[in-house]
């Protein structure tokens, strides 16, 4: 891994480590059995791509990241707070959000769980990230095409394809 790769997830898991003991101090969404975990961040093969995508679990929520390898500001058109993007992986498309923070700097998030009750401890929210990021990484068949369920992240989730853990 990149040295600049090694920094930038170091850096995403000490801002939301932060995030998890200030600002979500004592908010009840939180499940105590978890923390805060960067997974399977790789760089995108896209032209002129320098993004990591990877899965970001914390004690609140697990969400899809597509995180810039440099640090962009909150003016970066791309990744503006609030805007929404869609992003085709694998062979699903998935709706980003633009976010910032300070620190880390701009980045898109795609919410798979919130809130994170229904993972009993830390090891089976690593194992369903794990099992979501090797779905996405699946080599495309030949002759799929993507169907309106597959746009869907509940979908891809919860429909058409299982995650099993």
């Amino acid at each position: 891994m990149i040295a600049i790769w090694q920094d930038r997830i170091a850096a995403l898991e000490k801002t939301f480590a932060l995030i998890a003991e200030r600002r979500m101090q004592g908010v009840p969404l939180q499940n105590p059995a978890l923390h805060v975990r960067a997974i399977g961040f790789e760089a995108l093969d896209e032209p002129n791509a320098e993004i990591l995508l990877g899965i970001l679990v914390t004690p609140w929520f697990m969400n899809l990241l597509r995180l810039p390898c440099r640090v962009l500001d909150e003016r970066t058109a791309a990744f503006a707070v609030g805007n929404k993007t869609q992003h085709s992986i694998g062979n699903d498309s998935f709706e980003f959000i633009g976010a910032y923070e300070h620190g880390l700097g701009s980045f898109e998030s795609c919410s798979l769980f919130s809130p994170m009750f229904e993972f009993s401890d830390q090891a089976h929210a690593l194992a369903t990230a794990n099992a979501v990021l090797a779905m996405l990484r699946k080599p495309a068949p030949e002759a799929a095409h993507p169907t309106p369920e597959s746009a869907s992240r509940r979908g891809f989730l919860f429909g058409r394809q299982r995650v099993h853990v």
